[in-house]
């Protein structure tokens, strides 16, 4: 009988990690089990990112690697989808024919038809026909305790360096309801950690019958308010000012946390305008002043590009003034490349690669010494971190995160004194930890109470038998029971926070 195993590789951003758990619950429902091996699968999917330069590279070389089991002869098909095919179909078609079926990014339920050995070898729709929904197969691939769960698909902007919207389409956001139904879904499989994502998370609702209009607060508050949530944490917002509602959950509401990811890109005037950001670096000041007023405990993260079409020196270093200025907790940088469908890309003055790569490092090394100091600050704290699993560096030592560290971009919370524990935190369960050390990124602190699931807040106690340690390996696997453990390739240069 023909195996029925399948192998994926994600790239990218978690938008497109959420596409990938969606092919996952496809591949489930069709029979078939996933491997961690590509080399054990009789299908090998590959979910592409096109974004950048360097996304694409990594999604071709990534291509490459997995046609070298077909051509072995211990993989039977090989499967493309994702931002990359739709926006390179016919090339890609023509340069790979180890590739058997490409799909685009958002032909995710195509995968049944591939699967079931009766569909087309060019597989790229119109990415505006599908927008995942509550009912949309899904397995999800995460830690245990988190997962990403996207409102909306596409854009309506029109930044100069972007192609996203000729990508993913324009804005379609899903209806409040409907988002309410799947975080039901998830808590009742033991998340407690909503991560919300869209290419353009304020914009969310505009687009919806005017019936069905409602702003993003109202929607975190209603996903806040699901029994078993613990934390929403809202990812993708563009430099609007932020409504008044919205302010408010980020302030005081238990569940929402005080964290913002909100990509300004540069703040200089004249790049702003180059980039057709829709406004000046005034307004990124008076946004960050007024976040930072409001919401106490505030944790900014922010993305830059370096070295974009006439970036000048005086640009470069008023974009790092405005950086030591606001003291941002998490920055990732990009360096500039050009898309070949982007208004960027036709523009002159470009900036030499070399100095391009001098300002991301000077900018990065500014960025991670205020980290560093930021995190220097939370010594002697106590903090509530969802526990993760057992560390990937070592088996015996549990890593988790606190409120301020957004999922594999962040950095962790490494939990130590936990032999003297009568049991261990488990995956999924909040503490209260003390934090004794600091590095750039990550924490080390000793777990001092409320060890519990939520809504279960127990005690912890201590022994001297040392039970707890010579445990920690079993049961504490970093994906949890019925998840995938997926194999996610980063491409969009957010783990260089």
């Amino acid at each position: 009988m023909k195996k029925k195993t399948i192998h994926f590789i994600s790239l990218g951003c978690p938008k497109n990690r959420v596409d990938s758990e969606v092919m996952l619950g496809v591949a489930e429902h069709a029979g078939y089990r996933h491997v961690d091996a590509p080399s054990a699968a009789d299908v090998i999917v590959v979910n592409t990112c096109g974004f950048i330069d360097a996304a694409k590279k990594e999604s071709v070389d990534t291509i490459l690697a997995m046609g070298d089991y077909k051509l072995a002869g211990s993989c039977s098909r090989l499967v493309v989808a994702g931002c990359l095919s739709q926006r390179h179909p016919d090339e890609l078609a023509l340069a790979l024919p180890e590739v058997d079926h490409f799909l685009g990014s958002s032909d995710m339920l195509a995968l049944g038809g591939v699967l079931r050995g009766d569909a087309d070898r060019m597989l790229v729709g119109n990415p505006a026909d599908w927008l995942v929904a509550a009912e949309s197969p899904r397995r999800l691939s995460t830690l245990t305790g988190s997962a990403y769960v996207k409102i909306a698909e596409g854009c309506n902007r029109s930044c100069s360096f972007c192609v996203i919207p000729s990508l993913r389409g324009k804005q379609r956001s899903r209806s409040i309801p409907d988002v309410v139904r799947e975080v039901e879904g998830l808590v009742r499989s033991g998340v407690k950690e909503i991560n919300l994502v869209s290419q353009d998370t304020i914009a969310y609702g505009r687009d919806l019958p005017v019936t069905e209009r409602h702003e993003l607060a109202e929607l975190v508050r209603r996903v806040a308010d699901v029994e078993g949530v613990a934390w929403v944490r809202i990812f993708y917002l563009y430099p609007e000012k932020l409504s008044e509602p919205l302010v408010e959950l980020l302030a005081h509401h238990p569940r929402v946390l005080p964290y913002v990811d909100m990509p300004l890109q540069h703040a200089a005037d004249a790049m702003l305008r180059r980039m057709k950001r829709g406004h000046g670096g005034a307004r990124l000041r008076r946004v960050v002043e007024e976040l930072r007023r409001a919401v106490e405990g505030l944790v900014f993260r922010t993305a830059f590009i370096v070295g974009h079409p006439g970036e000048t020196e005086a640009e470069f270093d008023e974009l790092c003034e405005f950086v030591a200025w606001a003291e941002f907790d998490r920055v990732g940088v990009f360096r500039y490349s050009d898309e070949d469908t982007s208004h960027s890309a036709t523009l002159d003055a470009k900036v030499p690669k070399l100095v391009a790569s001098n300002r991301y490092k000077k900018l990065m090394a500014m960025s991670r010494r205020i980290a560093k100091k930021k995190n220097g600050a939370l010594v002697g704290r106590e903090l509530e971190v969802l526990v993760e699993g057992a560390s990937e560096e070592h088996a015996a030592v549990l890593t988790g995160r606190h409120r301020g560290q957004a999922p594999e971009i962040d950095g962790q919370v490494y939990l130590t004194g936990t032999e003297t524990l009568t049991r261990l935190p488990r995956p999924g369960e909040l503490v209260s930890v003390k934090i004794t050390q600091s590095s750039d990124y990550d924490l080390a602190g000793e777990v001092v109470g409320n060890v519990g699931s939520v809504g279960t807040v127990g005690s912890v106690g201590t022994v001297g038998s040392g039970r707890a340690a010579r445990t920690a390996k079993a049961g504490h696997d970093r994906a949890a029971p019925g998840r995938v453990s997926l194999r996610v390739l980063p491409t969009d240069n957010r783990s260089v926070s």
